[in-house]
């Protein structure tokens, strides 16, 4: 089934304010929310839809990223990236905040135990070239977080009775205040290390190296983000774990230049050959590819190869490749040469008479950025 829309999601336009966004996931979440639903497994879906729409759109960069992208540049569909999947963990250790006390600040769902810190995410950079970029990878790192140690056990913390709140009464003069807090001893997990081996923290973990496997969609660009839910560091006392964030880094072409999704290259041809016509060879990301120069060819033209450029982050449709011809003109020709040309000076057939087939620089820019 496809995903929704974000913003019809939370109900709001495009143009909301980060206060509109936080107001329309605030109402859904507490009109979704399995304390007032239980058992309710629509209600929970909701939940978890409204809860992925919020961690998008609250954030300015991935709401650009969104907003011209869609879904695709959230990584949905690629081998775990994006927003999807949402766990009730990792919606209480993130947004918990945005309900205020409307749940008597989350002592679990459903009247569960305490609410388990989330571990924190990890950040690594991943270097692509082009032609990796064009065909999707699958990148392997090593990478070093931390896991739950073996040999741990835990017991409910006497403090709160495993509840992951201490609740005090105050006296005031509207009468008995009941305020609710984080318990200081558990940090709100309702847990305690009841037995660890020798060299474990004291939250229950312990740092170990994995090879983890990255799958990048093509189309990725430089500076783009994807996230590998649950691959960060693990959470204290057997909480959720955090997510592996991975930016693109991406390494400049030998002879290609990229523009988004289409590819530039610059080609130099003899005036002999812009004159006479030829056949060359030029680079594009699947390799080479034969062009046809025709006679009269004009330096500044722009020859397109079509459907030689990046394929779309979507997975709709392929770029083309530019191919800009520059005529050479050399800069030490030889004595035989300067006689032959002087000749050339009266030859009528060489003197520049341009019609309008002939653009002028300026539209053939525009019509580079256009086309």
């Amino acid at each position: 089934m496809a995903k929704r829309d974000y913003y019809e999601v939370l109900g709001i336009s495009k143009s909301a304010s980060a206060d509109d966004i936080k107001k329309a996931y605030r109402k859904l979440a507490i009109q979704y929310h399995p304390d007032k639903n239980p058992d309710d497994a629509t209600a929970e879906e909701k939940f978890k839809e409204a809860a992925e729409a919020y961690e998008v759109l609250r954030d300015p960069e991935k709401r650009q990223r969104y907003d011209q992208y869609g879904h695709a540049g959230m990584g949905q569909g690629a081998g775990g990236f994006g927003g999807g999947g949402m766990s009730m963990d990792d919606i209480f250790s993130q947004f918990g905040d945005i309900f205020g006390g409307a749940f008597g600040g989350f002592g679990g769902f459903g009247g569960g135990g305490g609410s388990q810190s989330r571990g924190t995410n990890l950040r690594v950079k991943v270097k692509l070239n082009l032609e990796e970029i064009a065909k999707g990878v699958e990148k392997k790192i090593r990478l070093k977080r931390y896991m739950p140690a073996a040999g741990v056990t835990y017991k409910t913390c006497s403090a709160c009775q495993g509840r992951g709140q201490v609740y005090r009464v105050a006296n005031t003069m509207l009468g008995q205040m009941r305020t609710a807090a984080t318990c200081p001893t558990c940090q709100g997990s309702g847990k305690v290390i009841d037995q660890r081996p020798a060299g474990v923290s004291n939250d229950g973990l312990e740092q170990r190296e994995e090879v983890v496997s990255i799958n990048i969609p093509a189309g990725v660009q430089e500076g783009m983000q994807l996230k590998m839910q649950g691959k960060g560091n693990a959470g204290p006392f057997g909480g959720a774990n955090g997510d592996l964030i991975i930016v693109v880094e991406e390494q400049a072409h030998p002879e290609l230049v990229r523009e988004n999704n289409k590819l530039h290259f610059d080609l130099y041809i003899s005036f002999p050959q812009a004159v006479l016509g030829d056949s060359v060879e030029v680079p594009t990301i699947d390799g080479k590819a034969r062009i046809r120069i025709e006679p009269g060819t004009q330096s500044g033209q722009i020859l397109r190869l079509k459907n030689k450029g990046l394929p779309s982050l979507d997975g709709y449709g392929r770029g083309d490749q530019l191919v800009h011809v520059n005529v050479w003109t050399p800069k030490n020709p030889s004595n035989e040469v300067k006689k032959t040309m002087q000749h050339w000076l009266e030859d009528e057939s060489l003197k520049p008479v341009p019609d309008k087939r002939d653009k002028s620089f300026f539209e053939r820019v525009k019509e580079m950025f256009q086309g």
